[in-house]
């Protein structure tokens, strides 16, 4: 259901505000726990829409998980059954490509989600998985419905990833625990690293190697209780918001600062934004640590080199929004994945930029913002469906102290649960 947000001109707060649960970790702690022996107590979990599809998912594969409050308790079974209907991964890439890797070679299935997630490319998980043996396939055009099917079992092998996907490799490893014979998976890139962690959470036969993953196959056993951190990717539009507004003193709790995703933290620091990073800790494997923000440091351009966008590929649209508030430049290169999320990302990031009066010139693989004119705020803005440009046109408004109503607003929740509550104590 399409509704509408109205966020008020900011307000300048001292506040100390929770986040959602990661949603990459989410995703891969309820996959790993509903294949392995013994019950999982899950905690912290981000709750959006997302992450409840992998939750429906599962329960249509017949995994049993209990919900209380803030805790999950899943029990894992090897015997994953066949479903009776295509699984509806709603509008979640992350849900249908790591469940393909999760069912190849297992179990029967049909993979299916809405009209947006149905225009997103899926060969670049069904090739791979093929050459590991699994039967899986896709639309003619690339795009889902994904068609799995358990077939003979998976024979491992050595493959190559052709694009810096933590996707992809994560459904590659899956896929890799019910192979017949170890995989091997070739990687030139610096990914998120969660699924690699969680695996030997897991007790997983993992072996990292720098450019090499080596997973034998083998069951997995339960850790028993996991606590998922703080969501760093919607922290990164909350620091921006407290950069904008002068006098703002945010302390965000408990957000998962793994090395694997903090190249934005530097952005934004090279920038001069005023992060602190305190009361460092862990959450299992993962780390966390309260990231304290000021506002009203002036604030410079920067030029992200292409190497260092996979990293930092969701804080774009953030970090676009941050130099524009600020008047600066900003320089993004190597980033045509954007083109393959929700929206067409390079695409909605120019458009709203150019609502508030901002110029920007697009290129194939990214854009590059001038910032130097005063924002021109709009009385409402639409977001193609598209969570992260939702919360890249508050920071914008947020530098207007102008209020903004936010179209289509809903499809914020799947990522940042409670956007509008957190906005309401912190500004």
């Amino acid at each position: 259901m399409q509704r509408s947000l109205l966020l008020p001109a900011p307000r300048a707060k001292r506040a100390t505000v929770d986040l959602p649960g990661d949603k990459s970790v989410s995703h891969r702690v309820f996959l790993l726990s509903a294949i392995a022996s013994g019950t999982t107590r899950i905690s912290g979990a981000n709750d959006g829409a997302d992450v409840r599809a992998t939750i429906q998912a599962l329960r249509a594969l017949g995994v049993s998980i209990e919900h209380s409050g803030d805790v999950f308790l899943v029990h894992g079974t090897e015997r994953l059954r066949a479903p009776s209907r295509p699984i509806d991964c709603a509008n979640s890439g992350t849900t249908m490509r790591l469940l393909a890797g999760l069912l190849a070679g297992r179990v029967s299935a049909v993979l299916d989600g809405d009209a947006s997630l149905r225009r997103r490319p899926m060969r670049r998980i069904v090739e791979p998985l093929r050459r590991l043996g699994a039967e899986v396939d896709c639309s003619p055009a690339g795009t889902p419905p994904l068609r799995v099917r358990a077939g003979a079992p998976l024979h491992g092998g050595r493959v190559r990833l052709a694009l810096p996907s933590a996707q992809v490799e994560s459904a590659l490893m899956l896929a890799a625990l019910h192979a017949s014979a170890p995989t091997s998976i070739l990687i030139r890139w610096k990914l998120r690293d969660h699924m690699r962690r969680l695996f030997r959470d897991f007790g997983a036969h993992l072996d990292v190697r720098a450019r090499e993953l080596r997973i034998a196959p083998g069951p997995l056993r339960s850790p028993g209780r996991i606590r998922i951190g703080g969501d760093l990717s919607a922290a990164v539009y909350l620091l921006c918001l407290g950069a904008v507004v002068p006098g703002s003193h945010l302390v965000l709790r408990r957000v998962g600062v793994n090395p694997t995703r903090t190249a934005v933290l530097r952005v934004l620091r090279s920038m001069g934004v005023d992060i602190r990073v305190r009361r460092r800790a862990q959450a299992g494997r993962e780390p966390v640590a309260d990231l304290v923000v000021r506002g009203g440091n002036p604030l410079r351009g920067a030029s992200i080199p292409a190497a260092l966008v996979p990293e930092l590929i969701d804080e774009i649209p953030a970090l676009c929004a941050l130099a524009a508030a600020a008047s600066v430049k900003l320089e993004i290169r190597g980033a045509s994945e954007l083109r393959y999320k929700e929206s067409d990302r390079i695409a909605t990031t120019a458009d709203l930029l150019r609502a508030f009066g901002v110029r920007v010139k697009v290129r194939a693989d990214g854009v590059v913002v001038h910032g130097g004119r005063p924002l021109a705020p709009p009385r409402s803005v639409s977001i193609s469906g598209d969570h992260r440009i939702g919360m890249a046109a508050a920071i914008l408004a947020a530098a207007a102290r102008a209020p903004i109503r936010i179209l289509d607003s809903a499809c914020i929740e799947t990522s940042f649960p409670g956007f509008a509550r957190t906005w309401a104590i912190a500004f």
